[in-house]
C-alpha cells in the first residue's frame, strides 16, 4: 500500500501520522505553501484524505482529487465533510464512533462538577494564597440536579447513564421519540430547557442543530441552569450565550468547543461561573490510539476491498 497517496489535513495525532507514514505515501497538507499548485500535482495520486473535527473533505477539496476513494474522519463528527459530494461521486466515508464515547460522557459531567463546585475557581483560590485569607464561597450541589440532553444517541446515553448514578432526573429531546427510553421526552429544545437544571448538547451538527442554542433557549435555562456544550462549537450562538453569561440571564456553562475555535470570547476569560476547555472530549492516550487504529483500519479495509469497519457513506 505504500503507493497510495494519503492526504492528512491538518495536525492531528502523532501515533495516526506514523502510522500513515508506515502504510501509505503519506500528504502532510497543512505543511503546504501553495495548496492550489499541490492539489494540481498530485491529483493523481491521492486516493484517501484523513480528516477531523477541525478539517475534513469539502467540496472543492473533493472536486481537485479524481481519484479520491475514501475519507476517513479521525473523529465522530462529519460536518467538515461534504458527504453530498461523496455521495454523489460514489467516495466511501468512516468515522470513528463508539470508541471516544466513554472519554466525552466523563468529560461531560467533569465539567457539570466544574461548574456547579467552581472547581477551576477553587484552585485559583488555593493558588494564589487567598484561602488564608478567609473561606471560600458556597457553591452549588451537583447530585440531584435535572439534567436535560439534546442528543440521545451513544454519547447522550452514556452522559444519562453516569448521570443517573448522581440521582440526576434526566429527560431529553431528539428529532423524534425514542418509546424503548425511559427518560422524559420533550418535544422542543425550549421546554427541555424550561424543565432541566443542566442542559447537555450531545448532538450531531446539522442544518437543524446549527444555533440550537439561540436566545430563547438561553432564557427559558434561566439564571440557574447551566449550559454543557461537548457537542459542536455552532450549536450555540456564541454571542447570545456570552451575552446571558455576562448579563446573569444563564447561571454559568461549561464549554469543550466554540463556533470559531481555536477562537474563544475574551469576554468569558474573566467570569466564574465558565469553564473553558480546548475541544478535549476525546483527548486521552488511550482514545486517541483506538481512533488511529480505527483510521487505519477502516484504510486498510477500504484498500483491501474488505467491508469497512465503520462505514458512514
Amino acid at each position: 500500500m505504500e503507493s497510495i497517496g494519503v492526504l492528512m489535513a491538518c495536525p492531528m495525532n502523532s501515533y495516526l501520522e506514523q502510522q500513515l507514514e508506515n502504510r501509505f505515501k503519506l500528504f502532510r497538507f497543512w505543511t503546504v505553501p501553495d495548496k492550489s499548485s499541490f492539489l494540481a500535482s498530485h491529483k493523481d495520486s491521492i486516493q484517501a484524505v484523513v480528516g477531523n473535527a477541525f478539517a475534513g473533505a469539502d467540496a472543492m477539496l473533493i472536486e481537485a482529487l479524481p481519484k479520491l476513494e475514501i475519507v476517513a474522519s479521525f473523529s465522530v463528527g462529519l460536518d467538515k465533510i461534504d458527504l453530498a459530494k461523496c455521495k454523489e461521486k460514489g467516495i466511501r466515508v468512516t468515522n470513528t464512533p463508539d470508541v471516544l464515547t466513554e472519554d466525552v460522557a466523563d468529560l461531560a459531567i467533569g465539567l457539570m462538577l466544574a461548574v456547579l463546585r467552581k472547581l477551576c475557581e477553587s484552585d485559583r483560590f488555593v493558588r494564589s494564597g487567598k484561602w488564608k485569607s478567609g473561606q471560600y464561597v458556597l457553591t452549588t450541589k451537583f447530585t440531584g440536579k435535572r439534567v436535560g440532553i439534546i442528543g440521545l444517541g451513544r454519547i447522550g446515553m452514556a452522559i444519562a447513564k453516569r448521570a443517573e448514578a448522581f440521582s440526576c432526573p434526566i429527560s431529553y429531546y431528539s428529532r423524534t421519540e425514542k418509546p424503548e427510553i425511559k427518560y422524559k421526552y420533550y418535544p422542543s429544545v425550549v421546554e427541555l430547557a424550561a424543565n432541566c437544571d443542566i442542559l447537555v448538547v450531545a448532538c450531531a451538527l446539522t442544518t437543524e442543530t446549527h444555533h440550537v442554542i439561540n436566545r430563547e433557549v438561553i432564557d427559558a435555562l434561566g439564571p440557574k441552569g447551566v449550559l454543557i456544550n461537548i457537542g459542536r462549537g455552532p450549536h450555540v450562538d456564541e454571542p447570545e450565550l456570552v451575552s446571558a453569561l455576562v448579563e446573569h440571564r444563564l447561571g454559568g456553562a461549561g464549554l469543550d468547543v466554540f463556533e470559531h475555535e481555536p477562537e474563544v470570547p475574551e469576554e468569558l476569560f474573566g467570569l466564574d461561573n465558565v469553564v473553558l476547555l480546548p475541544h478535549v472530549g476525546s483527548g486521552t492516550v488511550e482514545t486517541r490510539q483506538a481512533m488511529a487504529d480505527l483510521v487505519i483500519g477502516n484504510l486498510e479495509a477500504h484498500f483491501l476491498k474488505k467491508p469497512l469497519l465503520t462505514p458512514v457513506v
